[in-house]
């Protein structure tokens, strides 16, 4: 059994959805599946914008509204060319229209968009792709994933509840069908019963969860690229598809800029030792990008790089198994430097320069004596400071080598600019 997962584009337009159900019908004839799709692209973005409209009294969230119900029924029009499955699918789908209508003319009314109303309004893209696509595929079976997908408040935020969650997919598909389809993102939450979500990009997620409960062979994510690049194409223009990665490495791509996969989507395959498979929709015949544990051929320095807008792009180099966290970024973040201009002061070892870094906590302000012996405080800083002088005696040592000062060798040990590793 593997797990499918169709993202936002790959529903977005009669072609890919048309290539959609090729590729669902094509892997069901070898073994069941169970299909979890996104919202139609962009649906997800224009009704959270209505329901802004909406909040501010603005009469045109009618007209958006009635733009996404025109997009969904010229989608059916085109697609289902079997009258009585077009029929029974357009009294399902302008069911939800009307629910969505009421709760947009309520906020429009009483002008106020409680974090419970927005999630119940954006549930409506993934319910409404779903229904379309399980009449679409021959022999699908649509199943409600807030039945089986269950939240609770932490932190006040939404969290998986990762054991009800397990057991409920385990007995929801214990008579497994060969076409499964599901809407992903949705929830609800274990004590409310009030519908939540799993975030944005969490669809990606959603077929995670599933995939782990049921011990899959494999996740598939079919998206508009081929898989992971070694760069942006739109930067760099001889990137090409990553054939192989691991789980870290992906990991960490995803955290720091790459669009590919959502990062938890990673934790809980990864914990059963399920691949992971990238694929283009458009390119149903590419080899895609290999998530896995172990990778054959590691030997290039460098990866991939990844970015974020408007910071120092980063280079994740194959191999290190430093940090064996997979879920947080944590452990990661320590092998960054961050570059600060540091505050003189007294400091004997750093020769007057560093006394916030070494005396001082991470802003600058005093800590009183009590609360460092009880934070470990003095432990940090004192490693930070022999770091720190380390680095300052390791440049004086080339500098009495190369014969120059040693100011325009390492600038960074000045009296006025340190290089802090954190």
């Amino acid at each position: 059994m593997k797990v499918l997962k169709f993202g936002g584009t790959s529903v977005g337009s009669v072609e890919s959805i048309l290539s959609l159900k090729a590729i669902v019908e094509k892997e069901a004839q070898k073994q069941p599946i169970i299909v979890v799709v996104s919202a139609l692209g962009g649906i997800t973005d224009k009704l959270i914008a209505t329901s802004l409209l909406a909040q501010k009294g603005d009469e045109a969230w009618k007209d958006e509204f009635q733009a996404m119900v025109e997009r969904h029924h010229k989608m059916i029009d085109t697609i289902i060319t079997d009258p009585r499955k077009r029929e029974q699918l357009f009294n399902i789908v302008d069911l939800l229209f009307e629910q969505l209508r009421s709760i947009y003319f309520g906020v429009y009314l009483i002008h106020d968009l409680s974090k419970k109303t927005q999630d119940a309004i954006v549930s409506y893209g993934e319910r409404l792709s779903s229904n379309i696509v399980a009449t679409l595929v021959q022999g699908a079976k649509w199943y409600d994933s807030r039945e089986f997908i269950k939240t609770v408040r932490k932190n006040h935020k939404n969290t998986l509840d990762s054991e009800l969650t397990n057991r409920l997919v385990r007995r929801t598909f214990s008579d497994l069908q060969r076409i499964s389809l599901v809407p992903g993102f949705i929830s609800k939450d274990r004590d409310t019963d009030e519908i939540t979500n799993l975030g944005r990009g969490g669809s990606d997620y959603t077929a995670a969860i599933i995939a782990a409960a049921l011990d899959a062979e494999i996740l598939e994510i079919w998206t508009d690229v081929d898989g992971f690049m070694t760069a942006d194409p739109r930067v760099i223009k001889t990137a090409y598809t990553i054939k192989e990665l691991s789980y870290i490495e992906a990991m960490e791509l995803c955290n720091f800029g790459a669009k590919v996969v959502y990062p938890p989507t990673i934790y809980p395959v990864c914990v059963k030792n399920i691949p992971i498979r990238v694929k283009n929709t458009f390119n149903p015949d590419g080899e895609g990008s290999i998530i896995k544990q172990k990778v054959a051929n590691n030997d290039k320095p460098i990866k991939g790089i990844s970015s974020i807008n408007g910071t120092t792009p980063h280079l994740h180099r194959p191999g290190r198994q430093r940090h064996q966290r997979v879920h947080g970024v944590a452990g990661f973040v320590r092998e960054l430097y961050v570059y600060r201009r540091a505050r003189p002061g007294r400091c004997g070892g750093c020769r007057g320069a560093q006394r916030r870094v070494c005396e001082g906590d991470r802003d600058g302000r005093h800590v009183p004596h009590a609360r460092r012996e009880r934070t470990g405080y003095h432990r940090r800083r004192r490693r930070e400071h022999e770091e720190h002088a380390g680095h300052r005696r390791q440049a004086l040592r080339h500098t009495r080598q190369s014969r120059h000062q040693h100011d325009s060798v390492c600038a960074g040990c000045a009296a006025d600019q340190h290089l802090v590793r954190r």
